[in-house]
């Protein structure tokens, strides 16, 4: 055999031999992971929002009058009815005004009565030609400005009766008393800067939530109606949770969307209605609203299969080599121990179930199947 035929053979067998062994080693040195393929399908799409609790009415309770504060009515906490004496100022100035005024009105009463019977003296004695015109005129004016004074004084005996009545502050609304600002014997105005308590109305509770231009979109293309109101009426239920991740145990309506978005959040407010006959929510509270709705197509992601970088939520996507790379999600609701994604990846693309703690973008992998555990993510 030729020399030079038998060397190039040598080579070309050894040549083989390294590159077979190459990729036998490139093979053994994979990293396996569980790998599952991504599958849409009809899923309840839960989105949470933090929200404000207010009662229907918070109302500040201030004096309408200057006065030393005389009695305090009423106990922090306790339920009042509208009307419901509060607090009483120190009425004697202003029920003296009263009396006053009262006086006056007395007096200008009987210079009307006087004025009407000069009036009507001088009227048949005019007709008479016993008297001029002039003194006829004169004794019509002098009983009109009577009238007028007599208007005055009334007037003034009802500013003074309300002006007394201002002296005992009352209720105006229904609801539950606050903290006491104020001790008797504190002199209060009405040009205060503290209040001398609240009251909050809270048989219904209102929480105020934010939602962004994209959700808000999402969210009326959602809803079924010819218009806002409508699509409120068909809404779903809202669920309330609050601190201690604790459900309220009664479900609330969507019923108010604001009238523009905030021109500084470019995010625009809703409130969820809730019952609150038992007085367990308070205004101040905070918690967050929770909105579930059906949707269809839905691609879902084990949380497990997730990790976070600088607050942004990742997976590793296996490519066709079977090498993997992060993949940014953006998530468009959570259920359970599942994140449904809106963008990042889509139906038939694999991705990395366990391990990734080990795994480094460009790095190849050996597929494992997870042995049926998920075959379909929802």
């Amino acid at each position: 055999m030729n020399k030079n035929y038998l060397g190039f053979l040598i080579a070309m067998l050894t040549l083989s031999a390294c590159s077979n062994k190459k990729e036998t080693s490139q093979t053994a040195s994979a990293t396996p992971a569980e790998v599952i393929t991504l599958r849409a399908s009809e899923e309840t799409v839960t989105q949470v929002y933090p929200a404000k609790l207010e009662g229907v009415s918070d109302v500040e309770i201030r004096p309408q009058v200057s006065g030393i504060l005389e009695k305090i009515l009423v106990e922090e906490g306790v339920f009042v009815s509208k009307g419901q004496p509060l607090f009483q100022i120190d009425a004697r100035p202003y029920r003296e005004s009263y009396n006053t005024a009262l006086a006056e009105l007395q007096a200008v009463k009987a210079s009307v009565n006087n004025a009407k019977i000069e009036l009507d003296k001088i009227k048949p004695l005019v007709e008479n030609k016993v008297y001029s015109n002039y003194q006829l005129q004169s004794a019509q004016l002098a009983y009109d400005a009577a009238v007028a004074n007599k208007a005055q004084a009334e007037a003034k005996l009802g500013n003074a009766a309300i002006t007394l009545a201002y002296t005992t502050i009352k209720a105006p609304v229904s609801g539950y008393v606050g903290r006491l600002f104020k001790k008797v014997g504190s002199i209060v105005a009405p040009g205060d800067v503290q209040q001398l308590t609240y009251l909050s109305d809270n048989h219904e509770i209102h929480a105020y939530f934010t939602m962004g231009e994209i959700d808000f979109t999402e969210l009326k293309e959602k809803l079924e109606g010819a218009n806002i109101m409508d699509k409120l009426k068909n809404a779903p239920a809202a669920t309330l949770i609050l601190a201690g991740s604790r459900p309220y145990n009664k479900e609330g309506r969507l019923d108010m969307i604001d009238a523009a978005f905030d021109k500084n959040t470019g995010a625009i407010t809703l409130r969820a209605s809730f019952p609150n006959d038992d007085g367990l929510l308070k205004s101040g509270n905070s918690g967050k609203i929770q909105l579930a709705f059906k949707q269809q197509n839905v691609v879902s992601i084990p949380q497990a299969a997730t990790f976070e970088i600088q607050d942004k939520v990742f997976v590793y996507q296996v490519d066709k080599n079977n090498e993997v790379h992060k993949a940014p999600l953006v998530i468009s609701g959570v259920s359970g121990q599942h994140y449904f994604v809106s963008s990042g990846v889509k139906t038939g693309d694999r991705i990395v179930l366990k391990g990734m703690g080990i795994l480094k973008d460009g790095m190849k992998i050996s597929p494992v199947d997870p042995k049926a555990k998920i075959t379909k993510v929802n």
